[in-house]
């Protein structure tokens, strides 16, 4: 059986400033139709910024739909066909104040694939120069550095829950051979 769903019908039910939400109806495998709502979104970036003594440059910030302040790594969404590496590069000098001397791809992941189009491009920045930060107009954070091992832990023991934060501290892991 070929695991694939043919798309009969789509809806747009609403268009924002950052999503656009569809209602589709498609053709399942065994002939059926099925409802399918879609989250169209442009996609992001998440860069862990590892400083030369071991330390990783996180934000706190305020995150509305949570009603709580989370602790993650600088992000931020695509504009309309921007090239990842460049937004990376553009998230870390905003939020960390930083420029990266060696910018490493780890991949992508998809946030949610059950109902959402985002893909977050994963980076590791290393031979930081450090300057000074300038969030958007409408981003409040506060930065820290925090040993990398310490996010680690906090992955495991579940005090970090952020999603793309989780992801890119256990492959930066990896590809560090820590």
């Amino acid at each position: 059986m070929e695991l694939m769903e043919k798309t009969v019908e789509q809806q747009t039910i609403f268009e924002g400033a950052i999503i656009r939400v569809r209602r589709d109806r498609a053709e399942l495998p065994n002939g059926h139709i099925a409802g399918r709502e879609v989250v169209e979104h442009p996609g992001g970036v998440a860069v862990l910024a590892l400083h030369g003594d071991g330390t990783v440059s996180v934000v706190r910030q305020f995150r509305y739909p949570f009603q709580e302040v989370v602790t993650e790594l600088p992000a931020g969404k695509l504009e309309h066909g921007e090239d990842p590496r460049l937004a990376a590069l553009r998230e870390l000098e905003e939020e960390v104040g930083a420029k990266a001397g060696k910018l490493t791809y780890l991949g992508c992941l998809y946030a949610s694939p059950g109902f959402c189009t985002e893909v977050l491009h994963m980076y590791l920045a290393q031979e930081l120069e450090l300057g000074r930060c300038h969030p958007d107009e409408d981003e409040f954070l506060e930065t820290e550095r925090v040993p990398f091992q310490t996010l680690v832990d906090q992955v495991m023991n579940g005090t970090l829950k952020d999603a793309k934060t989780v992801a890119l501290v256990l492959k930066a892991k990896g590809y560090l051979g820590m």
